[in-house]
């Protein structure tokens, strides 16, 4: 037996959208990590990060939940993985913000910073995989990148590796892919006509790529394209970035393999 320590698990992230309505996600997530080699555990003791109440300007909720996921992952070292960008993108940057005139507590925030990462982040930046391996998919895919996935982390590559790597998949640019889909968290919720207008020109753009699929990789943008997409008859699935590259690991898989149901 050799010398060497296992690293510590990876702390995949349940995050509320993922957990309640699209739970396959987190399977999914868990898969192509478990498939990497990686030991994966999710914390059962975190609940919502926060953002929901973050979002509304309900900073002192937001402070609560913030408190209780810090103590929890406290006790979990290890990387922290979540499947969402905007998930991400509070515990990394939001709860130093939350904690910016409480300096114990933000330098609690600022510890967990340092160890979470988006989804695809993690395979490319931190494990150097840019193709999974034993991973096929056959069909035309097309990528929306989220609001907070891409402003506030920055992350806008590693998706699009994966996908520009995932042997028999091509990937088609989507117009103004920088456009926002009109989810954005309660901006939906507080204007749903706005949301649902901005939503109607990203359908507009994912029917012209002629994807089989679409993909992204915040669940939030995956729902409301999702339902967006059914209002307008439309038949193109979308899935979440993890979704696809488990899908993509089953034997002989086809494009409409990797449904949204």
């Amino acid at each position: 037996m050799s010398g060497t320590t296992r690293p510590e698990p990876i702390r995949l992230f349940p995050v509320c959208l993922a957990a309640t309505f699209r739970p396959g996600i987190l399977d999914a997530a868990r898969r192509v990590l478990e498939h990497l080699g990686q030991t994966v555990d999710i914390p059962r003791e975190v609940t919502c990060c926060g953002q929901a109440a973050f979002n509304v300007g309900h900073w002192e909720e937001a402070r609560r939940m913030a408190r209780h996921t810090i103590e929890v992952l406290e006790q979990y070292p290890g990387p922290v993985v979540l499947p969402s960008g905007s998930c991400a993108a509070m515990l990394r940057v939001h709860y130093r913000e939350l904690f910016a005139d409480d300096p114990p507590w933000r330098a609690r925030a600022q510890a967990l910073a340092e160890r979470v990462y988006e989804f695809s982040e993690y395979l490319v930046e931190v494990l150097g995989v840019t193709r999974v391996p034993g991973a096929l998919w056959g069909g035309r895919v097309t990528y929306h990148p989220s609001c907070h996935m891409a402003r506030e982390l920055g992350v806008t590559r590693p998706p699009k590796v994966l996908l520009d790597n995932l042997p028999a998949t091509v990937r088609v640019p989507l117009p103004d892919e920088d456009t926002c889909c009109g989810f954005g968290g309660a901006f939906s919720a507080q204007y749903p006509a706005l949301a649902a207008s901005i939503g109607e020109h990203k359908v507009a753009a994912l029917r012209d790529t002629e994807a089989h699929v679409a993909v992204t990789a915040d669940p939030g943008c995956l729902l409301h394209l999702a339902g967006m997409l059914h209002r307008a008859g439309e038949d193109m699935p979308i899935v979440h970035l993890a979704e696809l590259l488990a899908a993509a690991l089953e034997p002989d898989p086809a494009p409409r393999e990797a449904s949204s149901s």
